[in-house]
């Protein structure tokens, strides 16, 4: 009797047992919570932070010479790079005064542009910044058929054609006519300047009303194709620094940098990956930028003067702050820049290329 007690006092006490080491586990591993129906479930996880809209604008010009930035739209490294919440619209501008005057005024937030009229803009307003470079050259000088200038001297008593007054390609030239002791006159003591389209100038030129000009590419390409005249100072030898310098940069206003760094961050990603993919894959590029400048421009160009275009230029991120500061001197001494001389010239905050910095570093 003795010995059936003890037994059942053993297996209560195992059973005792088993119950205080359930409760633990249970308070350990929670059950998967009931739904209506009573039936167990897993636990939800956490949904991911939804993104509020935001619509980037972006600016660019009908030129070959913004290339990676066609690139970029195209292959949608833009699009990538900013995420699905961003929607991109994208605004072109046939040149460098309007395009810094919109992005002073936010009518755009960030886009591709020439360093010579931007930092006539930036000394005013100072509210926008360098944030990558695009392209190095790609302008030429070109002499009409029947101007009878082969050299830059013999444009002496002549007159020279530019896209647009304070013009990056209008610097250059400024830069080539005093490097060959050529002075700049309004009579035919010297060389004169006067602004035309390029697809003006190439009237121009066949009427030998203009005897030359300093014009970036394809228009240099197409003007010795049509036999309207020829390069005589090709695309590296324009100054400053022989081609290698500013033609293109990515610029973004402060306001945009200050409410959205990141997204600028990803805009300096899509323009390296776009160079980067020129770079690998030429002809399917051709066909890329000849697409974009159709819908920009409304009309495209023949894939050889795409092809020759990209060959007389540099694409690259990287941006030459003595080559900027060189151009805003001569912008200071030919009127452009008012209030400012040589000596008291301050572009130091005009390049913030901190974000270039990280994304090469693979931050």
């Amino acid at each position: 009797m003795k010995k059936q007690f003890g037994i059942i006092l053993t297996l209560v006490f195992v059973l005792l047992l088993s119950a205080c080491g359930g409760n633990n586990k249970a308070a350990e591993s929670p059950s998967p919570a009931a739904n209506n129906t009573g039936e167990a479930t897993e636990a939800p996880t956490d949904a991911p932070v939804k993104q509020e809209p935001v619509t980037v604008k972006l600016g660019i010009f009908k030129n070959v010479t913004h290339a990676a930035g066609y690139i970029a739209l195209e292959k949608e490294f833009f699009q990538k790079q900013l995420g699905e919440h961003v929607t991109i619209e994208v605004q072109a501008f046939d040149n460098g005064s309007d395009f810094s005057t919109a992005i002073a005024t936010g009518q755009i937030d960030l886009g591709y542009v020439g360093p010579g009229p931007s930092t006539n803009q930036f000394l005013k307003s100072s509210n926008f910044r360098v944030i990558s470079g695009a392209d190095n050259g790609g302008a030429v000088l070109v002499a009409g058929k029947d101007s009878g200038v082969n050299t830059v001297k013999d444009l002496v008593g002549k007159t020279i054609a530019i896209p647009t007054k304070g013009s990056t390609n209008e610097i250059s030239l400024r830069l080539l006519l005093e490097q060959e002791g050529v002075k700049i006159t309004t009579d035919k003591s010297g060389a004169q300047i006067v602004a035309r389209a390029p697809a003006d100038t190439l009237v121009a030129l066949r009427q030998n009303e203009v005897h030359a000009t300093l014009i970036p590419e394809p228009w240099g390409t197409q003007i010795e194709q049509e036999g309207i005249g020829k390069v005589i100072v090709p695309w590296d030898q324009i100054p400053p620094n022989n081609g290698d310098y500013p033609l293109v940069i990515l610029v973004a206003s402060d306001k945009f940098l200050s409410e959205h760094r990141d997204l600028a961050k990803a805009a300096v990603k899509a323009n390296l990956e776009a160079i980067d993919f020129i770079t690998a894959n030429p002809d399917e590029s051709y066909e890329l930028i000849n697409k974009r400048l159709s819908e920009l421009s409304g009309k495209g160009l023949d894939i050889e003067l795409i092809k020759a275009a990209l060959s007389h230029m540099r694409l690259t991120s990287d941006v030459s702050a003595e080559a900027i500061e060189e151009m805003a001197k001569v912008s200071i001494g030919a009127g452009y820049i008012k209030d400012i001389t040589v000596d008291t010239l301050d572009l130091s905050t005009f390049l913030d290329l901190s974000l270039l910095q990280e994304v090469k570093d693979g931050k």
